[in-house]
């Protein structure tokens, strides 16, 4: 009865606040994590690298402990055909605990073919002519971590909305986003690798686009803080 009685005290405690502040709550729970206090490479283009984005990974120091080193360059996509690729990047990576993917629209917005999750894998042997879409350079920055890292984390952030046009917003516009966005998360599929859909959780619409974002693609600081919170929570138990 005493133990029980306790268990029901605790609770009520918890729930009022009364007892665990927002950041002892954090310590009890995230630093539990696996991936608390580890070293994380970023890939991606201007979306993961633009300073109003360092908001969103000051939360991953914060409540994590993430040690980051970012690789990305504005301009870049996963197609060979797109500035420094993210293929480019990966190639001049070393060893990390965690690899994180974070997939710009840039692949999107020069029409870079969006491909077939079989490109550059086993089943074309590889085929290098596939490494100009956006699914054989998927393909070749992930097996190339293995071959840095066999022991390395793969971790994929979809690409977030933009609203440059109604494809780039729309789920359902056939000829939108969407499409790359299921690609990337297909081959996610494929290969076990967790993936966090930015697309569809981040929370963007044309509403409160002004409010979170500085142009039609790049969040602001309050947007990439509301990115950030949704990227911890994944980060830390994915």
């Amino acid at each position: 009865m005493k133990i029980y009685f306790n268990y029901l005290t605790f609770l009520f405690l918890l729930l009022s606040g009364s007892i665990f502040s927002q950041t002892t709550l954090d310590s009890l729970s995230l630093k539990g994590s696996f991936n608390f206090g580890k070293s994380v490479a970023v890939f991606g283009g201007s979306v993961s690298v633009i300073p109003e984005s360092d908001s969103a990974k000051v939360l991953w120091k914060k409540h994590l402990g993430l040690s980051i080193t970012n690789f990305g360059v504005p301009g870049a996509g996963f197609s060979s055909l797109q500035g420094k690729s993210m293929q480019q990047q990966v190639d001049e990576a070393g060893v990390f605990d965690i690899y994180i993917l974070w997939a710009s629209t840039n692949d999107y917005t020069n029409k870079r073919e969006v491909g077939s999750y079989t490109d550059f894998t086993e089943f074309d042997n590889y085929n290098t002519e596939k490494l100009t879409t956006q699914a054989g350079g998927i393909n070749y920055c992930i097996k190339k971590i293995y071959e840095i890292n066999p022991n390395a984390t793969i971790y994929f952030f979809t690409s977030s909305k933009a609203f440059n046009d109604r494809g780039a917003y729309d789920p359902f516009y056939s000829e939108g986003m969407v499409q790359h966005v299921n690609m990337q998360k297909m081959i996610c599929a494929l290969h076990g690798i967790p993936v966090l859909d930015q697309f569809l959780l981040g929370g963007y619409n044309i509403y409160n686009k002004d409010l979170y974002y500085r142009d039609p693609i790049h969040m602001n600081v309050l947007g990439y803080k509301k990115l950030g919170e949704l990227q911890v929570s994944f980060l830390a138990f994915p």
